[in-house]
């Protein structure tokens, strides 16, 4: 599924208006049906008979009034708040505004906002209420009128707000709020969801995310000029490899990680058994050498390389050797999980990066080894998939953590284009950036996830996937999709206790469900968010 910026949601609009001349009356209409057919869903599920809603003077508040006409006629209760004089009003809204008032729906214009009491008194008496405030087209810092009507509904409940396209204050392209946003329990987006429901913190303030569909031409929906997709289930169904009934373990890719040190052998080996989880069919862990008794008892199923190490028991430049061997034969390598920050390690990761012939995943410690030394990527030939969390991407690119942050897909694509890898950029919303611009948004995971090892996890059904034949891309994306629904699964009894662990034991249901394809429950469920 696409997801777009406020500019090419315009131009869509534009070419639907103009070019094939679809009045902007009937987009409207279809708009304010869909939101409405939410309301009514909240409102039986609630109990209430009652909704309001609070408009702007732009479209969005011209969609409010076509809600408050069907809910009207639907037998709801319905009013209007209008945050400006009905002589302000243009084009498509004008004329919504003047049906509603011909039916005779309460509307008032330009309510006392001096307070924000006032007018969340006035809400309060609702089951639902309708955030017709803003639309995408914002930028800057809301002000005015608007800024008192978002303050006044945040005395609503969440659950009760139902935001048109996207939460009043919420950046559409960032998610990033502007000042003040409305916090929805259920967001009707048009045509196609924007990024910034799928980017925190407005992800968190979207709630239950619905793509209405108004009429406009799947061409444009669907199009290679939109570069920025949400990754679902469909997309991972259709990715992840299959075996044929006579495959053998060779057959499934062979894949090799250098990972570990002292106080660090769980990462290792939570990332072999992803990575075993994830179908590859032989997977060999290798660490420093003092450790792999160790790891041998953690581990069954996945094999051990012990390594040449230093006397503080981390990787020496002594195992380049032997891990270029190993790496000779396997289809795909990770390197990074707990293999800590001493000198010499760092020193064996550069030289390794350059010399693997093989899809590499970098991960953890083995980012840090880039920092500020990223000419060591520029003469791979294999396909390369960087993991970073924002703290590692900061170092690696040099960019400020809150930059990153505040534009997290421009930044991943910024980072691969200039590290010429695939980037996956962890954490809420992770995005998976190629460095030809196509970029991944990932909706799946929780909270819960935010712990440690569950990195770990991620980077070794990364490797998997690349052992397997996948491509980059869609071997990151893949893994970020099935790591939060396994996630998802872990976390159904408490998100407090959730550990890695518990990921590696959900990864079979967690691919079962990924694999079934797509069903009207999934695409749903996918839909909004959830």
């Amino acid at each position: 599924m696409k997801l777009v910026t406020a500019a090419q949601m315009r131009e869509i609009d534009r070419h639907a208006i103009v070019d094939l001349k679809i009045p902007g009356m009937v987009l409207m209409e279809n708009a304010g049906r869909g939101v409405a057919r939410c309301a009514q869903r909240v409102l039986r599920g609630l109990g209430g008979t009652t909704v309001h809603v609070v408009a702007g003077r732009g479209n969005n508040g011209g969609d409010g009034f076509v809600v408050a006409r069907h809910l009207q006629n639907w037998g709801f209760d319905a009013g209007v708040t209008l945050l400006a004089a009905a002589s302000d009003l243009r084009g498509d809204a004008a004329a919504n505004h003047r049906i509603c008032a011909a039916m005779g729906i309460t509307i008032r214009e330009r309510p006392d906002l001096t307070s924000p009491g006032s007018l969340r008194e006035h809400l309060s008496g609702a089951h639902v209420v309708i955030d017709g405030i803003l639309g995408t087209g914002i930028t800057g810092e809301v002000r005015g009128p608007a800024r008192a009507a978002i303050e006044a509904l945040g005395g609503i409940p969440k659950e009760r707000i139902v935001a048109i396209d996207i939460p009043s204050g919420i950046d559409s392209d960032t998610g990033q709020v502007l000042g003040a946003a409305v916090n929805a329990g259920h967001t009707v987006t048009f045509g196609l969801p924007k990024i910034g429901l799928y980017q925190s913190p407005g992800a968190g303030y979207a709630g239950e995310v619905i793509v209405q569909e108004i009429s406009l031409p799947r061409a444009e929906l669907t199009s290679d000029r939109l570069p920025i997709h949400l990754t679902i289930r469909e997309d991972v169904a259709g990715w992840l490899p299959r075996r044929p009934p006579d495959a053998h373990k060779g057959f499934c890719g062979r894949v090799f990680i250098v990972a570990g040190s002292v106080g660090m052998t769980g990462a290792a080996a939570m990332a072999g058994m992803a990575a075993l989880r994830a179908g590859a069919g032989l997977v060999t862990v290798g660490v420093p050498a003092s450790l792999n008794d160790m790891l041998e008892v953690k581990l069954t199923e996945v094999m051990t390389k012990p390594l040449p190490e230093c006397a503080d028991r981390t990787l020496s430049l002594a195992a380049e050797e032997p891990i270029l061997e190993m790496a000779e034969e396997a289809e795909a390598c990770v390197i990074g999980p707990g293999l800590s920050l001493a000198e010499e390690t760092q020193e064996l990761v550069r030289r390794l990066i350059i010399q693997i012939d093989r899809p590499l995943v970098i991960d953890a410690d083995a980012l840090t080894a880039l920092s500020e030394r990223t000419q060591a990527l520029t003469g791979r030939s294999a396909p390369t998939v960087l993991t970073p969390h924002p703290g590692e991407m900061s170092r690696v690119v040099g960019q400020p953590i809150d930059a990153i942050q505040s534009d997290r897909v421009s930044a991943a694509l910024e980072a691969a284009r200039v590290l010429n890898s695939v980037v996956l950029l962890k954490g809420a919303g992770s995005v998976s950036a190629a460095p030809d611009g196509t970029v991944y948004v990932n909706a799946t995971g929780n909270a819960g996830m935010a712990s440690g090892g569950t990195g770990d996890v991620l980077a070794g059904l990364l490797g998997g996937f690349l052992g397997q034949g996948m491509p980059a891309l869609e071997a990151a994306a893949a893994a970020a999709y099935v790591h939060g629904l396994a996630g998802d699964m872990a976390a159904a009894e408490s998100q407090r206790a959730l550990v890695a662990g518990d990921m590696l034991d959900a990864l079979p249901r967690a691919f079962a469900e990924a694999e079934a394809g797509p069903s009207a429950e999934g695409a749903a469920r996918e839909c909004r968010g959830a």
